[in-house]
């Protein structure tokens, strides 16, 4: 769950960019190629996916895939928002969907299974080497519920994340199941290509991360190395575009004054991230205005900001998001068991930009300021409730009592270590750590000891410093 130079800028309703380029498979990258149809009196999607797979582990006699669309069933195990959410979600009151599978081409056999039928499990007709690839075409409906979520139906768009049956990160000789909790964001995957063909109703727009081509109602859309896919369709979208220094920035909406003031925040902070971490690596970058019960959701090239924000916290979230284009979309970590690895240098990235760009209306202190409050008033509270408050960083999701522990743990706690580590190594060792970071993550799933590395690097210590916060001993 997410919290809270010049452009040309040009307005229309239906437009989408051009010149798709060829998707090939690489050696080392699983390939995805999706065609999908969206009907918008059922609210389903019917699609076929066909998944190049390549196995970058041991030998397998099965490939799992994460099905994240079955959390939204009525009786999962697992509910998609928690209990602090669901009003804001369920706008229209409950609702549901689900991810029926309907065949698997290219299997021996196969089977939904997992703690929470969240796995689709395929076994294929001769053992796969490590190093080897093998392909499997995947059939299914994906019923849309009514909710202000990543993946479903609000008022005015229809949001396509998590969309499609995404292979399991490889951990040893075995798969990394992940059920979809509602605190924080239960997604960790590998790099892959991507190829995406959709077809959708008269006058809608899809609006998609990556190269996009528009033949009558179909849309075919290609983005390479990315960690995922996403989009959302709308029949009320217009549309402002920008160049930020050869990369289109492209921001859609159907409700905001403040239009050009977000895609402008969009285009500078992608220039400035890529400036203090490393190159930004996709052909586009996508942010959409959207039915989304907290702030925004981050995807590669792509980004979801809620429409019940104001305009301020939408200028955040929307910098926010886009940080996680370097940490999540390209540097990618485990956020299963370290959220706060992606969401505290994401939240402290916005800090640092908003430092530089005191037109926004934020300042450093300001939002040093409010997250300490903000900190202090949850260790307080939980402390009263529980006796002891768990400070402690590096824990699995499962792990945090609610949205508003996790937030303040992640996000605020994970900003307030980043800016002490910055005061205490300086500015020069500080971002000359962070851009040795992204330089070895991005493309893979980096651990904490490696981001210390990277400081560790610069000719300083800071082993301890890192302990005392992830392990709760430091006092804020």
């Amino acid at each position: 769950m997410k919290k809270l130079f010049i452009c040309i800028i040009i307005a229309t309703a239906l437009a989408l960019p051009l010149g798709a380029a060829a998707c090939t498979s690489k050696p080392d990258r699983t390939a995805y190629s999706i065609t999908a149809e969206y009907d918008d009196e059922s609210g389903t999607l019917t699609a076929e996916c066909t998944v190049d797979y390549y196995n970058g582990g041991e030998d397998t006699d099965v490939i799992k895939f994460n099905l994240y669309g079955n959390a939204y069933r009525k009786g999962a195990l697992y509910k998609p928002v928690s209990g602090e959410f669901a009003t804001r979600a369920y706008y229209g009151g409950a609702s549901y969907g689900a991810m029926e599978i309907e065949n698997v081409s290219g299997a021996e056999s196969w089977q939904v299974c997992g703690e929470d039928s969240n796995i689709l499990e395929v076994t294929l007709p001769e053992r796969l080497p490590g190093g080897g690839r093998a392909q499997v075409s995947i059939s299914y409906t994906l019923e849309l519920a009514n909710i202000n979520h990543r993946t479903g139906i609000t008022r005015h768009t229809v949001n396509l994340g998590n969309f499609y049956p995404i292979a399991c990160v490889r951990s040893g000789g075995g798969f990394i199941e992940v059920p979809y909790y509602s605190d924080g964001d239960p997604f960790m995957s590998d790099c892959a290509d991507y190829m995406v063909e959709i077809t959708v109703p008269d006058g809608y727009t899809v609006a998609a991360g990556g190269t996009c081509e528009r033949q009558g109602n179909t849309v075919h859309c290609t983005l390479e190395n990315a960690r995922d896919f996403a989009m959302v369709l709308s029949n009320e979208f217009k549309k402002l575009e920008c160049d930020a220094d050869g990369t289109a920035v492209t921001y859609y909406y159907y409700d905001d004054d403040n239009a050009e003031t977000a895609l402008d925040a969009a285009a500078q902070s992608l220039l400035y991230f890529e400036e203090k971490f490393g190159e930004y690596e996709y052909p586009s970058y996508t942010v959409v205005q959207t039915g989304f019960a907290a702030g925004g959701m981050e995807y590669p090239a792509f980004a979801m900001i809620s429409d019940g924000l104001e305009p301020a916290d939408a200028i955040y979230a929307t910098v926010h998001e886009t940080a996680h284009q370097w940490w999540y979309a390209m540097a990618g970590s485990d956020q299963i068991n370290n959220a706060w690895q992606d969401e505290g240098l994401a939240e402290y990235s916005a800090l640092c930009f908003f430092e530089e760009h005191p037109n926004y209306g934020f300042t450093r202190t300001g939002l040093i300021n409010s997250a300490t409050e903000a900190y202090r008033a949850y260790y307080s509270v939980y402390n009263q409730i529980f006796g002891d408050a768990d400070t402690t960083m590096g824990r699995h999701l499962k792990d945090f009592v609610s949205d508003y522990e996790y937030v303040n743990i992640a996000y605020n706690k994970g900003l307030i270590m980043f800016d002490s580590l910055r005061t205490s190594i300086g500015d020069d060792r500080f971002f000359k750590g962070l851009k040795d970071y992204f330089e070895r993550a991005n493309g893979k799933i980096a651990t904490p000891e490696q981001l210390i590395e990277s400081f560790t690097a610069t000719g300083v210590d800071i082993a301890g410093f890192f302990d005392s916060f992830l392990e709760g001993k430091i006092i804020i």
